[in-house]
């Protein structure tokens, strides 16, 4: 997805036309597509797997609302379900989370969805279930750490096959400190529920990892440090006040 917009961003004011093929189709390259033709641009084609630029010589100032943030959404909806908790979040395009909400559902959580909101009712305990991630609209790889994290606790064994990138479960050796029992081989985890965890100091190591050590500190006994704290503040706006507006107690330390 970032090289997607980063060709359209670079071919904005190339001279001729620009054909990207294998693009993104995230709804993230449609939403920057109409803030830059709103600006002046030429472009067509994003949302399909071929965009075409043709380049223009300026663009002008407008304003313009970015689209509703669909990776904290389903990590919020994960962290809630986590806990067993129930929440209501609006200003989201439930569309564009529909795999999240999918498995959700088949973890046993009860969900309703209105236009532009959706309510996530958590059982007592969770099922586990499995996932693949796969480009849009498939499972987002951006949500495969916080999903995983909240299966440590569920009943059953679940299986997580990462399809996208690779290293995206260096957040595992950190949650097993916790006592999650998970086993990696190639690019797959095998995740074998368990009914508690237990604080600790813990290390993120990337944006998503990140989220999901939070994911785990909110579901662990006892006091959970989350340590290089730098890559979720990069990711998440104002993710504790969130979090302690749904009842968390979490709060970040001075040089964290």
């Amino acid at each position: 997805m970032g090289a997607t917009e980063n060709i359209m961003l670079a071919s904005v004011y190339a001279e001729g036309q620009t054909r990207i093929s294998n693009a993104a189709m995230e709804p993230e390259i449609i939403d920057l597509a109409n803030c830059l033709n709103r600006m002046g641009a030429k472009i067509k084609g994003a949302g399909t797997n071929v965009i075409e630029i043709t380049g223009v010589k300026k663009l002008k100032d407008i304003s313009y609302t970015v689209m509703p943030d669909r990776i904290e959404a389903g990590t919020l909806l994960c962290m809630v379900a986590s806990t067993g908790g129930k929440v209501k979040l609006n200003n989201i395009i439930t569309e564009h989370i529909s795999p999240i909400i999918n498995k959700l559902e088949e973890c046993g959580c009860k969900i309703e969805q209105e236009k532009n909101s959706i309510y996530l009712e958590a059982p007592k305990r969770l099922k586990a279930t499995d996932i693949k991630t796969m480009p849009y609209p498939g499972f987002p790889t951006d949500m495969q750490s916080v999903f995983a994290t909240m299966l440590v606790t569920a009943k059953g064994t679940s299986i997580i096959v990462e399809n996208i990138f690779e290293n995206r479960y260096r957040y595992i050796p950190e949650i097993k400190k916790m006592g999650a029992k998970v086993t990696i081989e190639g690019r797959t985890a095998v995740i074998k529920g368990t009914k508690k965890l237990s604080g600790t100091t813990i290390k993120s190591t990337d944006l998503r990892g990140g989220a999901a050590l939070v994911t785990a500190g909110l579901v662990a006994n006892g006091t959970t440090k989350v340590t290089n704290i730098e890559y979720i503040l990069r990711g998440y706006e104002k993710l504790e006040n969130k979090l302690q507006k749904l009842g968390a107690k979490i709060q970040i330390e001075e040089g964290e």
